[in-house]
């Protein structure tokens, strides 16, 4: 017999379509002799039912988006270029003369972060401090939901740790998607 795992306008995500919905109804299926429905469909309005191995709950499928923003991350490096505006001798004032620095967030050595020149030209040491900033983002946000996620899963922490905790929620929901924390029914009571 089939039970519902999802309910009437639950936001969902449709992992055949890519995309997600809110479910518009929910379809049992029955047969004569039978106390239960046999099976249960979704109507996402996306043209057809859906089975319920078809769909993810929104907050597992946040943590999912989490999970591969992670995994794509991983590309982040910091490169330099040829600085193209000034010579190695007239930028020997600069950290690394001749160059400047890049974010590449993609495996193929493109898409990222770059400087203007004149901004780099303009305080060099703090250009070069956000570029490895940008560069450790990922790493940074990784340990921050790590935190998190170990302060949910232990019951006495001390006053100053949550406070902490309640700070990296926080910054980790503004990284999120639409700016929404995916927290646990104990974060948001306040642990």
């Amino acid at each position: 017999m089939a039970k519902a795992v999802f309910h009437r306008h639950q936001r969902v995500y449709v992992e055949p379509v890519g995309t997600w919905a809110v479910i518009d109804r929910v379809n049992p299926v029955w047969v004569k002799g039978f106390s239960e429905p046999v099976r249960v469909t979704y109507d996402c309005g996306l043209g057809r039912d859906f089975a319920a191995e078809e769909l993810i709950a929104e907050s597992e499928g946040e943590t999912r988006d989490a999970n591969a923003f992670e995994t794509q991350a991983t590309h982040w490096r910091l490169m330099r270029a040829r600085n193209k505006w000034q010579t190695p001798e007239e930028s020997a004032h600069h950290p690394f003369p001749g160059t400047y620095p890049v974010i590449v967030t993609d495996e193929n050595d493109w898409g990222g972060w770059r400087v203007p020149g004149a901004e780099y030209e303009r305080d060099p040491h703090l250009i070069e401090m956000q570029a490895r900033l940008i560069a450790t983002a990922p790493k940074l946000l990784k340990l921050a939901r790590d935190m998190v996620g170990y302060g949910r899963n232990t019951a006495d922490l001390d006053d100053e740790l949550i406070v902490l905790l309640k700070r990296a929620d926080q910054l980790c929901g503004g990284v999120d998607q639409d700016g929404v924390a995916t927290a646990s029914p104990k974060a948001k009571a306040g642990v």
